[in-house]
């Protein structure tokens, strides 16, 4: 299958937490954001909770239109990178992208409605609806790849997002940056969730380690 090269870059805790307001009290946060640049993945995948709290105008929309039904996308704007947003039925709200240097393009099922993706295209934001109830992902990144031409991307979303790469086989390497602190708390979000009960792990292999004078750590793993 032709695709992106897929990276997942996180910061967690010593304990494998990623919730994003704990991390960014470790030290260690600013080696995220720098080994994020030196991976070489300008095109970067969110999921909509993460995108609603950090990307978007913050509003949640109704979905009560008539959903599109079927396969399609459209490339309002083309760019070398974009902020790509995971929203299985197109529920963000997003302001106009019109002259934006690094372009939103949101993913969603063919439960979105014609309606919210009609607005995407009067603000100029690009989209691909793909997957009759969940996003199918590997037809996303085919898409990505064929019709937009994204070589590699970097997935810095939530625990569900990466799990569910990580469970499709999309993921070719996992890169993690672990901040020096213990977050302990209870039902926080780990570096992958969502995987089913009855599935062994999955084999990596070590690609480089390397250690910052702030503490943190940075793992790389290959997936195959």
């Amino acid at each position: 299958m032709s695709k992106p090269y897929i990276i997942c870059h996180m910061m967690t805790s010593v304990d494998g937490r990623i919730d994003c307001g704990m991390t960014a009290q470790l030290q260690g946060n600013n080696t995220y954001y720098s080994t994020l640049n030196e991976l070489n993945a300008p095109t970067r995948i969110s999921g909509r909770v993460t995108a609603q709290t950090e990307l978007s105008n913050g509003q949640l929309l109704s979905n009560n239109a008539t959903p599109i039904g079927k396969e399609v996308f459209h490339q309002n704007t083309v760019a070398d990178a974009y902020e790509i947003v995971m929203d299985t039925k197109g529920r963000t709200s997003w302001s106009d992208d019109h002259g934006s240097s690094k372009p939103h393009l949101i993913i969603t099922s063919e439960q979105a409605s014609t309606d919210y993706l009609t607005d995407l295209d009067n603000k100029g934001i690009s989209w691909i609806a793909t997957g009759k109830e969940q996003i199918n992902l590997a037809r996303a990144m085919e898409i990505l790849r064929n019709k937009f031409g994204v070589e590699r991307l970097a997935i810095v979303g939530g625990g569900k997002i990466n799990g569910g790469f990580l469970e499709a086989g999309l993921i070719d390497e996992i890169s993690i940056v672990i901040g020096p602190g213990a977050d302990g708390r209870v039902n926080q979000p780990s570096l992958f969730d969502g995987r089913p009960e009855n599935q062994r792990p999955i084999d990596l292999k070590l690609k480089a380690v390397q250690s910052f004078d702030d503490g943190a750590v940075w793992l790389r793993y290959l997936t195959k």
